[in-house]
Parts: C-alpha cells; sequence; structure tokens
C-alpha cells in the first residue's frame, strides 16, 4: 500500500506540470484584463485578424517565442523626410474573406530598427506602427518589416503583442473572429512600454 501510495504521488507530482506552466502564463496575462474588471479575451495560436484601417483579413500566428511582431512587406525602402527617418513598403495580402489579393504602397515613419541574429548573421529591419484588429479591439503594436512570402502566415503576433490581447491558449485555434466598427475600443500604443529589450538583438523568427 505505501509503495502505491508513493507511485500515485509521484505521478500526481508530475502531471500538474503542464498545467503548472499554463496557469503561470495565464496569472502573467491575466492582471492586464482583470485590472480593468473584465475578464480576459482568450485566443488560440491562429487566429484572424484585419489590417486596418482597410479591413483585409489574414490568417495571425500566435508565438510566445518571438518579442516583436512582424508583418509581410515587400519593396521596403528607408528614405528620409523632413529631416525624419521613414519606410516606404507594399503590403501585398491575400484576403482570407474573399480569396482577392489587396495590393497598397505604404510610407510610414520609421519607430525603430530591429536587430535580429540569424544563420546568415545580423540583420537590421525597420518597425513600424500599423493597427490590427483582434476579436472586437483594435491594437497599434509595433510591427517588424520583413517578406514573409515562403512562411505560412503573413502576420506574426509576438509576445509584446499578445501581452496586450489577454490570455493564449496554445492548444486551440480560431477561437476569435475580427469584428471592429467604427465604435471599437482602440488600445493605443504605448512608448512608455518600450525598454531596453527594444535594442537587444532577437533571434530570427
Amino acid at each position: 500500500m505505501i509503495m502505491q501510495w508513493q507511485a500515485v504521488s509521484s505521478r500526481a507530482c508530475r502531471a500538474p506540470l503542464s498545467w503548472v506552466a499554463l496557469t503561470a502564463a495565464l496569472l502573467v496575462a491575466a492582471p492586464l484584463a482583470a485590472s480593468a474588471g473584465e475578464r480576459p479575451a482568450v485566443f488560440g495560436w491562429v487566429e484572424k485578424s484585419t489590417l486596418e484601417p482597410w479591413g483585409v483579413e489574414v490568417k495571425a500566428k500566435l508565438d510566445s517565442g518571438a518579442l516583436t511582431s512582424s508583418l509581410d512587406a515587400r519593396d521596403i525602402e528607408r528614405f528620409d523626410k523632413e529631416g525624419e527617418k521613414w519606410v516606404r513598403f507594399r503590403l501585398k495580402l491575400e484576403d482570407e474573406a474573399d480569396g482577392e489579393t489587396f495590393t497598397e504602397w505604404l510610407e510610414l515613419p520609421l519607430y525603430r530598427s530591429l536587430r535580429l541574429r540569424g544563420a546568415g548573421g545580423v540583420d537590421r529591419r525597420p518597425v513600424v506602427l500599423m493597427k490590427i484588429c483582434m476579436g472586437d479591439t483594435v491594437f497599434e503594436e509595433q510591427f517588424s518589416l520583413r517578406d514573409r512570402g515562403d512562411m505560412n502566415y503573413p502576420l506574426l503576433l509576438g509576445r509584446r503583442t499578445i501581452g496586450h490581447l489577454g490570455l493564449l491558449d496554445v492548444r486551440e485555434t480560431f477561437l476569435t473572429d475580427p469584428d471592429c466598427g467604427e465604435d471599437a475600443t482602440l488600445v493605443e500604443h504605448d512608448p512608455d512600454e518600450d525598454d531596453a529589450s527594444d535594442q537587444a538583438e532577437e533571434p530570427d523568427d
């Protein structure tokens, strides 16, 4: 009986490890919504999102292994505009809602440069502020720009963005649908959240 109890106890100690890890992750993110007295939203590791203000629907991968979010962009060019650093780039995205190809040229202020270290060495990518709709809320987030044409998901959301969304359930996909009307809540980027990690090297996604 003692041996049986010890075996059960040992299993009981080991089995909850994944549950403990999930609980810890939830506790990290929960205060963001709990502080507002609301139940935090839960997102799967793949979700539908819309790029605003165009409402173009794309699949987004929520990746807790990345810090900064990334967006598929083509023909990226840096330039000076009235003494400031700007970025010109082209969006070419398949709208998941109707299958049509959305193309748009954009010129945005350069928010910062992201330094990444990969197999080919160090790469610097421009980072801009853009808006996406997740659930019923619009989020203004940092996005590094790169050609993601050879990847499954044109939009990758890193830890910085996930922390603003709510909770991440890595076992599920497509738990929400983007539904942001004209009166949707806008969560603007807070520059006070920027820290020294913004200047550090990140692993290539």
